[in-house]
């Protein structure tokens, strides 16, 4: 294992772009840990009398229409964005594998009826779907990360069960369950290791759908409520400014677009490193 992992780093490193993403990725995961700390001010405090103030020396990215230091809530958003993509994707990949491993190994009835489901979520738009799923669960930042989980499912689902297909028909699949291995013990030590490598792609890759959605719900009013720290409910709330105080919107909308960047820069590296053709 080890020097699998050392073979994949030296791969990975030879991408630029995959090591500037994973550099950025890492300045976000450590301003998110530190917000409490680095953050000049508190994220709730108003301050009315100071109110849409500019880009200054005593506010570095201005002030929003409730005078809140932008600086110190796009700090504390990393945090809530990171999270609700963390709780997303693993709530995707949980239950994507598991529908993948169990339709791809069994097949049969069990299959087409795992597969259909899978089908008709993807035949509606991934934000459409989530809003159906806040709307009916309520608008919270919880919900929406449960409703971005979701509609992300059936990509995690098609992807393990496409490499199942493929990996069960192996020489050492057929070995095992001649020796008399049980179901499970084959898919946990002989099928899911060899489904980690274009999982942890897709995850990487999912990272950046998953912050995206969850900015627009909450610029929607479905995802983090007032006055949650969290970008796109920023951007929601700024909106109205965006002409006579635009730097409401530019520094939140910024980290969006830089954390997606990040995540999409290193997945696209991790794919061309965990490529056995690369």
């Amino acid at each position: 294992m080890p020097d699998r992992l050392h073979q994949l780093w030296r791969r990975l490193r030879k991408n630029r772009l995959a090591v500037a993403g994973g550099a950025l990725l890492a300045l976000f995961l450590l301003i998110a840990a530190a917000a409490p700390w680095i953050a000049p001010r508190d994220p709730l405090a108003q301050d009315l009398y100071g109110r849409l103030s500019p880009p200054s020396a005593k506010n570095w990215f201005g002030t929003d229409d409730f005078g809140r230091d932008i600086l110190s809530r796009v700090l504390h958003g990393s945090r809530v964005s990171l999270r609700v993509g963390v709780a997303a994707v693993a709530i995707a990949l949980v239950v994507g594998t598991a529908v993948g491993l169990t339709a791809g190994y069994w097949g049969g009835l069990l299959d087409n009826v795992l597969m259909r489901l899978m089908d008709l979520m993807l035949a509606f738009p991934s934000i459409l779907l989530a809003i159906v799923v806040v709307a009916v669960l309520g608008p919270s930042l919880n919900n929406a990360m449960l409703a971005v989980g979701i509609v992300s499912i059936p990509q995690y689902a098609r992807l393990v069960r496409a490499s199942v297909l493929s990996i069960r028909e192996q020489d050492y699949v057929t070995a095992a369950r001649a020796l008399g291995a049980r179901d499970a013990r084959i898919i946990l030590t002989a099928i899911l290791p060899n489904c980690v490598a274009p999982l942890t792609v897709q995850a990487t890759l999912g990272m950046a759908g998953a912050i995206l959605d969850a900015a627009g719900l909450s610029f929607l009013g479905l995802g983090a409520q007032p006055p949650t720290p969290e970008w796109g409910a920023m951007l929601s709330g700024g909106r109205d400014f965006i002409l006579s105080a635009p730097w409401v919107l530019t520094f939140p909308g910024l980290a969006i677009l830089l954390t997606v960047l990040a995540f999409n820069l290193l997945g696209d590296g991790l794919r061309d490193a965990l490529d056995p053709k690369g």
